[in-house]
């Protein structure tokens, strides 16, 4: 009589989930670093933040809860409201300029002209920079008296103004410096321009189009999906914008709150006033104002962003 030797489909399963198990814990033991980081400096920070929005704390105290009052206290904050106003109108005017610039700037680069490379280079040059250098930089760039701005204005005849002594001026001053980085956009959409398939511009020429049919009905929908990218992450960054502000400012946001931006004023609420239950409320409601333009841009992105390239 004949025996059977196959192993029974009971013992393969299981041996197979134990080396499943075993390759997972493995795998978890080789990301343990950034899983400890991502609960420890990300989760439970954010966690917390949102828990501190409903309380009163000074980190001296013990928090004590006092529900929706910080986001009570928002609607007669005049500073919150200057704050809000600041920033809206820094989003709204910075990132547009600086998507067409860095539009601007990498078509022109795409282009085949003498020292190409070196620009394209120099473009990243501002990157590597410490935002902190680059703010002690835009300071004496802007110094109404022997800055580099009035200096050169002053060849032509032209007095220039006291740039970010001057309310009407201390927002655009920090327009003026936030294009400095536009390097990094350039760089995408260069990437970008170099993908787009050269038959398509071969059958405009044939077809009589003009270089601005061209630009406008091939260029930019073919990289459009870079153009939403860029605008996305300036938009988030704009919001944000603090580190400049800051510099130029003392941490103060003027002149008269000229400049106060709202990371800044939660800075202002956290650790000057150590107010950290009134900024942890900021916080929130500056993160679901992103989120809501944010996905305001990507519902809009439907209309003009080209993801078939057929």
């Amino acid at each position: 009589m004949s025996t059977h030797n196959a192993r029974s489909p009971y013992t393969h399963d299981r041996r197979s989930r134990k080396k499943m198990w075993n390759n997972l814990f493995l795998g978890l033991a080789f990301i343990s670093p950034w899983i400890i980081g991502f609960l420890s400096l990300v989760l439970y920070p954010f966690a917390s933040s949102l828990y501190f929005s409903f309380t009163s704390y000074n980190i001296l105290n013990e928090p004590q809860w006092v529900g929706m009052q910080n986001y009570q206290n928002l609607i007669g904050d005049a500073r919150w409201v200057t704050s809000v106003k600041n920033t809206m109108y820094y989003v709204l005017v910075c990132v547009p300029i600086g998507v067409v610039l860095a539009i601007a700037l990498s078509v022109l680069y795409h282009q085949k002209m003498p020292g190409r490379t070196l620009m394209r280079t120099l473009m990243y040059v501002p990157l590597i920079v410490p935002p902190v250098a680059t703010g002690i930089l835009w300071l004496w760039m802007f110094k109404p008296i022997g800055g580099l701005f009035n200096t050169v204005l002053a060849w032509f005849g032209i007095q220039g103004p006291t740039w970010l002594g001057d309310t009407d001026w201390a927002k655009i001053s920090l327009i003026i410096i936030a294009q400095w980085g536009v390097g990094g956009n350039v760089l995408l959409l260069l990437a970008a321009l170099a993908d787009v398939p050269r038959q398509l511009y071969e059958a405009a020429e044939i077809d009589g189009a003009s270089i601005w049919h061209r630009f406008w009905h091939i260029t930019l929908p073919m990289i459009s999906p870079v153009v939403l990218f860029i605008t996305i992450t300036g938009l988030i960054s704009a919001f944000q914008a603090f580190t400049e502000a800051f510099i130029v400012s003392g941490g103060q946001g003027g002149p008269a709150d000229s400049t106060l931006f709202y990371s800044l004023y939660i800075y202002q609420k956290a650790f000057r006033d150590f107010d950290m239950g009134y900024a942890s409320a900021l916080s929130w409601v500056l993160f679901l104002g992103i989120l809501v333009f944010t996905g305001l841009i990507f519902r809009l992105s439907k209309k003009w962003v080209v993801y078939d390239r057929a």
